[in-house]
């Protein structure tokens, strides 16, 4: 019996060690089936070198696993084929707030308070029709952002360098950083010149510039105890805008009924032709639309559970909402200050970010707390925050466009240092008339305009693919309104570049330059509108395809 029990024992053995080694392969085929869909295809064969690679990989993403806010417990998670949506929840909308806020800040940066006061003051209350509606066409392009990060678990750089050749890939990740560093000047700069406000002038522009760039440092570092006190952050300096233009705007009062015209009677005159422009260009800037589809990444979502994806696509779609119309409401306030206090005035040509306060302080310098400083703090809130989102924008864009592994804070010190080092060489160049300084403003707004189409056309391009997308593609007629505005976008900056080249060419050789350089930037707009094959897709969709929230494609 001894005898035929040792083969059955070492059968028995056998089996179990088999059934061990099958438990192990189930387990790392879990895991591996956590990698987002649109990675490369994995199959049995390669698990093992899949999971390692996406660890790898995992630890020097900008958000990595354990970084991110846990939205989802097991229980809810359901199935990989779940596309069950629960009803709608309080305590979920609070834990998906954040990444609205800080998207929300690229609305209220210095360029854009420059452009608010300056409308105000010489269009008065007559622009407020569109900068609410510049405001819908900008909350339509964050939602489509938006849209792309959560459904494909990864950010509109990092899918333009699959979609693209390398040649466009490269102009695309060039053009990026240049509008880049463009935004970051003006914000660093707004945010000294709110400095010297506040010292009384004992800060002086380059200092300011200095302190800018090393507290930068300071409120990223923050990330490390967590993406929610980050977040938590920026909702002190939004709420610090808030408070301080509506001080503002209780301290001049404004009337109530110019503004509720100007926000229902669109006008329009050649006059404030220029002025709409600028309030087009400054609500829809091409390093946010990068920025937001990345910033949803920071919850933890299982992109192969559809209901998930849906439930945070609905919240996302609320808290944007919400923050852009937080947004709407602090320019409201500031270009209706400017337009009760100047409209009409012989201050009105001359003013700007420099002068601004002090123009605010001889007509309403008294009261409990002087306008000056209220207008400083605003300034520097602004500053301070929009800084903070370049230099997350900078990682983003390099990382996804080079696919750079390297550490979060060596990534940050690359970024920062490339976009501080021409400002601080334009605020030593610059610093010396107030009119030297809105003349380097409108170069950047220059840049800016230059990629506006390379930010747009690759976003839209990418969300209307069942390829990238799968059943979250947008439907026809969301990708008709998106083409739609970004055309009219497109048309807005191509008109603010024509305006600004037509004054400031002077010369044959710079006449010749500039020319080439149009029909270089037209070309490439051509080609990126042919790739995408948007004019075919939009004529021959069905109507099958999924809206912003629409699951079942109705």
């Amino acid at each position: 019996m001894s005898s035929q029990s040792q083969p059955q024992q070492q059968g028995n053995h056998k089996n179990l060690e088999e059934e061990k080694e099958e438990e192990e392969n189930h387990l790392l085929q879990a895991e591996c089936e956590s990698i987002p869909l649109s990675s490369p295809h994995v199959t049995p064969s390669n698990w093992e070198h899949a999971y390692k690679e996406e660890e790898e990989e995992e630890k020097d993403t900008v958000y990595a696993a354990k970084d991110k806010v846990q939205i989802f417990d097991l229980e809810s998670s359901g199935g990989g084929g779940s596309t069950a949506v629960p009803p709608f929840s309080w305590r979920k909308l609070w834990l998906f707030t954040g990444p609205g806020l800080l998207m929300s800040v690229a609305f209220l940066d210095p360029g854009n308070l420059e452009g608010d006061l300056q409308a105000g003051a010489i269009a008065g209350y007559s622009l407020l029709w569109l900068l609410m509606w510049s405001t819908i066409m900008g909350l339509v392009i964050q939602l489509l952002s938006a849209r792309l990060g959560v459904a494909t678990g990864r950010h509109l750089a990092e899918l333009c360098r699959e979609e693209y050749s390398n040649w466009a890939r490269l102009v695309l990740w060039i053009l990026a950083e240049l509008a880049l560093i463009a935004a970051d000047i003006q914000e660093v700069i707004g945010s000294a010149i709110a400095f010297k406000i506040l010292s009384h002038g004992l800060i002086p522009i380059w200092a300011g510039v200095v302190i800018t760039a090393t507290d930068c440092f300071f409120f990223l570092f923050l990330e490390n105890y967590g993406v929610r006190k980050l977040e938590g952050v920026f909702a002190v300096f939004i709420g610090t805008m808030g408070l301080s233009f509506a001080w503002m705007f209780l301290d001049t009062k404004p009337s109530e009924e110019e503004l509720l015209m100007g926000l229902l009677i669109p006008r329009l005159s050649s006059k404030t032709l220029r002025q709409a422009v600028e309030i087009v260009g400054c609500v829809i800037t091409p390093h946010n639309v990068f920025l937001h589809s990345a910033l949803v990444q920071s919850r933890d979502i299982d992109i192969r559970n559809k209901g998930q994806v849906q439930e945070a696509l609905n919240y996302y779609s609320i808290e944007s909402s919400v923050a852009l119309l937080v947004t709407l409401v602090i320019n409201l306030c500031v270009i209706t200050v400017f337009a009760r206090v100047f409209y009409g005035t012989e201050q009105a040509n001359g003013i700007g970010l420099v002068n601004a306060g002090q123009y605010l302080e001889e007509r309403y310098g008294g009261g409990l707390f002087p306008i000056l400083y209220i207008w400083g703090i605003g300034l520097l809130a602004a500053g301070q925050s929009s800084t903070i989102t370049g230099t997350y924008a900078g990682q983003f864009i390099t990382e996804g466009f080079l696919k750079l592994n390297i550490k979060k804070w060596l990534r940050a010190l690359i970024t920062r240092s490339c976009a501080i080092v021409p400002t601080m060489i334009c605020a030593i160049a610059f610093n010396t008339s107030e009119s030297s300084l809105d003349t380097l403003n409108e170069w950047l707004n220059v840049v800016q305009a230059i990629q506006i189409p390379f930010a747009l056309i690759p976003l839209l391009t990418l969300v209307s693919k069942e390829e990238v997308m799968g059943s979250f593609r947008i439907g026809p007629m969301v990708e008709k309104v998106a083409w739609s505005v970004a055309v009219l976008v497109i048309l807005v900056y191509g008109y603010m570049l024509l305006d600004f080249f037509m004054d400031e060419v002077d010369g044959v050789l710079f006449g010749f330059l500039v020319f080439l350089g149009a029909l270089a930037w037209i070309s490439f707009i051509i080609y990126l509108v042919q790739h995408s094959g948007a004019i075919p897709s939009i004529m021959v969709r069905s109507p099958n395809s999924r809206g912003f929230f629409s699951l079942s494609g109705n």
